[in-house]
């Protein structure tokens, strides 16, 4: 056996499972499996097979999902470096699916880093709603914040929050929340070594009392007649049905909603926990446990908690802002409403959007850098050369709310009041930032543009080494022939790389050279 696999750990498997312990056993063997999830945000599952590198077997829960060759590197390709697809282990896709997510929706992902499941979210999503993502730990959020950002996410929101301070700015508000639980990783022994040393330093004892906690407070921040999906990567009972049970007795206004049958997903076994317990909730059968000898992938337990309260509360407005913001005069609500390329409502009236602490987060505001500082520049002159790029360079319209934190601009999904005292690390999709009157737009506003909101774009073949030159942060010879121009625009200036037709990031050409605007820390490093 490849996997040294600790003691204590292995006896209470053998006492669990009977007979199927030797095929369990035996698992850890094999090799683990290796998936990739298409980021229906930039590409459809049927195009991105057509032009797939790798070759693809659905997954069984996922329909975005699919299996790629063991000892594929996905995250070696230009396709990656577009967000057309994230790398994921295929069981840890299944949570997602059982939320049941539909467009339009406040979605929290509770505990999100580093961020595939978040990213699978905002694909249901399809730019509508609003996705709040949240880690409680300040480093595990660049890379939530990177993986976001990579994959063309517009109406994300990121902190770096416990949940007892989120629950008190969103009592009731989500419709669907996903609490991806700190576990013992039991589930992740095969796929990760270090997991298996590292088992007694995260016991079942530690991770039941952080389980419990988040439960209950996710609790008060669900909408009447809302969803949580209660995950883990391990097998304890403790952890999974025994959890489950407990937030049963304290909250009997939730139902467990069965699992789907015939996707490789096992039931639950509340018998681990106590006959008792499963005599007092039968129900618990319906949760779903994935199992690496019975199924592709590593293991997985996944609740469905469904509240019997009525839908009928999700048209309270809480979502207003993040509709289309109604118009004034002919001119768009400004600061906090929707931004288009008409050049209105840029006209520095502060409305709910910003204050002179930045956007109402003070000193607990995580949005790029604590040490922003106005330079002697107004709102007014920072959202003018903002407003100036939009009108001059691209072909769109933004919704939601303009915030400016010191030199940076967002589109947020929500007004700033609402994040007030929060520690920020993303207000909503990073537009760009004002250099002394001259606005210089952001990696993540390109990945998320499509080429036809570009007024400018160059398209590079994903085999041309051109491709992989600009990934690596070279300049480049482009001819004025190859840029697509849009409404009589001059080849020079701020222009849109696309990969196969998919937007990778930003140049400035001029004079037949493409200088490359692609960021150090996202440039590809393999040769």
């Amino acid at each position: 056996m490849g996997v040294q696999l600790p003691t204590a750990f292995v006896k209470r498997m053998e006492q669990l499972l009977g007979d199927e312990f030797e095929a369990f056993m035996a698992a850890y063997d094999h090799t683990p499996h290796a998936g990739i999830r298409v980021n229906t945000l930039k590409i459809s599952v049927e195009a991105f097979k057509a032009i797939s590198p790798f070759e693809l077997r659905p997954n069984p829960w996922c329909d975005t999902g699919f299996y790629v060759p063991y000892g594929t590197k996905p995250g070696l390709h230009p396709y990656y470096h577009a967000g057309l697809y994230y790398v994921q282990e295929p069981s840890a896709m299944s949570p997602v699916e059982l939320l049941n997510v539909a467009e339009g929706e406040a979605v929290l992902d509770l505990c999100a880093a580093p961020g595939g499941k978040s990213t699978q979210i905002a694909a249901k999503l399809q730019g509508s709603g609003l996705l709040v993502t949240n880690d409680i730990s300040a480093d595990r959020t660049k890379a939530l914040a990177k993986n976001v950002e990579l994959y063309g996410v517009r109406n994300a929101v990121v902190l770096n929050e416990s949940p007892d301070r989120i629950a008190d700015a969103f009592p009731h508000f989500f419709d669907k929340i996903l609490i991806d639980a700190p576990c013992s990783g039991e589930g992740m022994f095969r796929k990760d070594e270090d997991m298996a040393k590292q088992w007694e330093n995260h016991s079942v004892d530690k991770c039941v009392v952080m389980q419990r906690d988040i439960l209950r407070v996710a609790a008060t921040m669900l909408s009447d007649g809302g969803r949580i999906v209660y995950s883990t990567c391990t097998f304890a009972p403790e952890e999974n049905e025994g959890m489950i049970a407990e937030f049963l007795e304290a909250h009997p206004d939730f139902d467990v909603v069965p699992a789907p049958s015939g996707t490789g997903f096992a039931s639950g076994h509340p018998e681990w926990v106590s006959e008792a317990v499963a005599a007092a909730h039968p129900e618990l059968r319906g949760m779903a446990r994935l199992w690496p000898h019975l199924i592709e992938g590593e293991g997985h337990f996944i609740a469905v908690l469904q509240h019997q309260g009525s839908r009928t509360a999700k048209a309270d407005n809480r979502l207003l802002s993040i509709k289309e913001a109604p118009m004034a005069n002919g001119q768009d609500s400004s600061v906090t409403g929707d931004y288009k390329r008409n050049g209105k409502g840029m006209d520095g009236k502060s409305g709910k959007g910003t204050n002179a602490r930045g956007f109402g987060f003070g000193n607990k505001s995580r949005a790029g850098k604590d040490t922003a500082k106005w330079d002697g520049r107004g709102q007014h002159d920072v959202l003018e050369s903002y407003r100036y790029f939009v009108q001059e360079q691209l072909e769109a319209s933004f919704a939601g709310h303009t915030i400016v934190y010191g030199d940076r601009i967002y589109q947020s999904p929500l007004e700033s009041y609402r994040l007030d005292g929060l520690k920020v690390v993303r207000p909503g999709w990073f537009m760009g930032t004002d250099k002394n009157g001259r606005f210089v737009p952001s990696h993540p506003l390109a990945v998320a543009l499509r080429p036809s909101e570009a007024v400018r774009s160059i398209n590079l073949s994903s085999s041309d080494t051109d491709a992989i030159r600009y990934l690596k942060g070279e300049t480049l010879s482009i001819p004025a022939q190859q840029m697509t121009l849009q409404n009589e625009a001059q080849p020079k200036g701020y222009t849109l790389i696309c990969i196969d037709g998919y937007s990778a990031g930003w140049g400035k050409w001029q004079d037949g050279m493409l200088k490359n605007e692609y960021p150090t820390g996202w440039r590809w490093t393999s040769v």
